[in-house]
């Protein structure tokens, strides 16, 4: 993506937001840089690989330290890499679970942060293969442009 001649990023390849203002992406499996397409892949951890269940609990003790007052079920593509591990998209439901949290550091209503995560989920394609997503790096380069 472009922003004011620069580029500030790929709609393409996720990037690592860590700051709670911004909606934060899947996690990355590429290592020893995240989001890093030279290193693309999974873990190929298994769900019961004592490793990939540190890491799903370590990311669900942030999330929940990030906002102690969410009370929704943490999305499993919050805590989970993708195959490639460099996924731009979130689900639906793991942008609202972030929903709360981004509105209160924002200084934002919780309805103006609905309307954002509305404007930037991205139907099936073709209307029926895959499911909705929500662009994370548009979604927060929205954010940026709202809270101007």
């Amino acid at each position: 993506m472009i922003k004011n001649g620069k580029a500030v990023g790929s709609e393409l390849i996720g990037q690592q937001f860590v700051v709670p203002k911004y909606f934060w992406s899947r996690p990355s499996a590429t290592s020893p840089v995240p989001y890093n397409a030279a290193s693309s892949g999974g873990s190929n951890l298994g769900p019961t690989n004592p490793a990939q269940i540190k890491s799903v609990q370590d990311r669900i003790a942030m999330l929940k330290a990030a906002d102690p007052e969410n009370k929704l079920p943490i999305p499993a593509d919050l805590v989970t890499a993708s195959g490639s591990g460099l996924d731009a998209h979130i689900s639906p439901a793991a942008a609202k679970y972030q929903v709360a949290r981004v509105a209160r550091v924002r200084g934002l209503t919780i309805t103006q942060v609905q309307q954002l995560v509305a404007e930037h989920t991205q139907g099936r394609q073709l209307g029926f293969l895959g499911e909705p997503t929500v662009n994370v790096l548009a979604l927060n380069l929205a954010l940026d442009e709202t809270a101007k």
